[in-house]
């Protein structure tokens, strides 16, 4: 059997690449969360009521939030509690 298709080497790649995954997620918390904290959050602007999206022409466009605009949002709403 070849070197490349050996069972041993597959398992252990697939292990290292699993662990690389993990530490890869890992890391992309981390950096959300001390984004999280280190961001502030200006309560005293204005708000509109129904503000799902924005309207172009007769359709309604809804807006997608990233990771970091929903970790703004949640922590908005943790303040105004």
């Amino acid at each position: 059997m070849s070197k490349k298709n050996s069972l041993s080497r597959r398992k252990k790649q697939y292990e290292f690449d699993l662990r690389r995954e993990q530490q890869e997620k890992e890391k992309k918390a981390m950096k959300l969360s001390a984004k999280k904290n280190k961001m502030k959050v200006d309560s005293g602007s204005k708000k509109r009521k129904g503000a799902g999206g924005f309207q172009v022409g007769k359709k309604k466009v809804k807006t997608k939030l990233t990771a970091l605009a929903k970790a703004k949002a949640a922590q908005a709403m943790e303040i105004e509690k």
